[in-house]
């Protein structure tokens, strides 16, 4: 992975290029910015262009090779063990950044979901910031950097990455996917300026599965009282890709409503189910989606907090069908 075939992100493939080619990259930096946007790539670019034996990043040298393989001696990864980084992890860390690189200028480590630090981890980390080790080099990513101690983010470089623009998304996925614009659309509407999603295993999902999704929910009435319970028990056991879901029920109430106040349709994200549309918009007021698009807000809020998932889904299943 180089710069260069990182799609976006110009204003900070410009700023490492430069640190780059003065020798004075930051002993630490924060990467932040939405989940699946490119981070994680931007931080293995850069250290393939540390790494690199060419000085550029080449991907023929082998250590351009190893860094792609993640199999390079001075390059570390940590990553959440469970629902947090722990202590124990970051002494790890440690101590493999207090050895002499064996094969490159410098250690580096990318600590991935930064936020998820526990305390104990943070504060350990906060050590090594304030006294860097010689030839290291930490880049953190996290999309929610505000969960960070503060004293651990003020002494990072800070980096943020937004999301990539639409139209540009909509290019790549018709290019690299082979599709048609009408897809196109619908996967960078709701993957929302994620290449990780738009190209990952929620492809699918936002494709075949969310209309066999939106089909099952439409079909339930306030007196299907076992299929409802049936397909909150089949969502609940969905538990990796349940927030995925979730926002496909808010696109499609979202939709109903701007429907409602006769938006444009290229302002929609379903544009291929505009009949189902029709349909349920002519069942709805502008009250009722509003009210359902605040139950699905409750409810990722609620998941959020671990509470009982196929209880806090029946419970929003008959919400949106009442």
């Amino acid at each position: 992975m180089t710069f260069a075939s990182i799609i976006g992100h110009d204003r900070q493939k410009d700023l490492l290029r430069r640190a780059l080619s003065s020798d004075r990259l930051s002993h630490a930096y924060l990467f932040e910015g939405p989940s699946g946007i490119g981070k994680r790539l931007m931080a293995l670019a850069l250290a393939r262009a540390v790494f690199c034996q060419q000085g550029t990043g080449c991907g023929d040298c082998a250590a351009c090779r190893k860094v792609d393989h993640h199999n390079h001696p001075d390059l570390h990864f940590v990553e959440a063990d469970g629902s947090s980084i722990k202590i124990e992890q970051i002494r790890t860390m440690q101590k493999e950044l207090s050895y002499r690189p064996l094969e490159a200028p410098k250690k580096i480590c990318v600590i991935d979901d930064a936020e998820k630090l526990n305390l104990a981890a943070g504060n350990a980390l906060l050590k090594t910031l304030e006294e860097p080790t010689a030839n290291t080099l930490i880049i953190m990513l996290s999309a929610q950097p505000d969960a960070l101690l503060i004293t651990i983010r003020s002494r990072c470089q800070r980096l943020p990455f937004a999301r990539i623009e639409r139209k540009r998304l909509m290019e790549v996925l018709c290019e690299q996917l082979a599709i048609d614009e009408t897809e196109a659309h619908i996967l960078t509407s709701l993957a929302n300026g994620s290449f990780k999603k738009a190209l990952g295993k929620d492809r699918e999902l936002y494709i075949e599965g969310r209309r066999d999704l939106l089909k099952t929910l439409t079909g339930l009435t306030p007196g299907s009282v076992l299929p409802l319970f049936n397909f909150a028990e089949k969502l609940a056991q969905n538990k990796e890709l349940l927030p995925e879901i979730l926002e496909i029920f808010q696109a499609f109430y979202r939709d109903l409503l701007l429907y409602h106040y006769g938006r444009s349709e290229n302002e929609l994200v379903n544009i291929d189910l505009m009949n189902k549309i029709h349909r349920v918009a002519s069942e709805e007021s502008t009250s009722s989606l509003l009210g359902k698009l605040s139950a699905l807000d409750q409810t990722r809020r609620q998941l959020a907090r671990n509470v009982n998932r196929q209880l806090a889904v029946e419970v929003l299943l008959m919400r949106l069908v009442a």
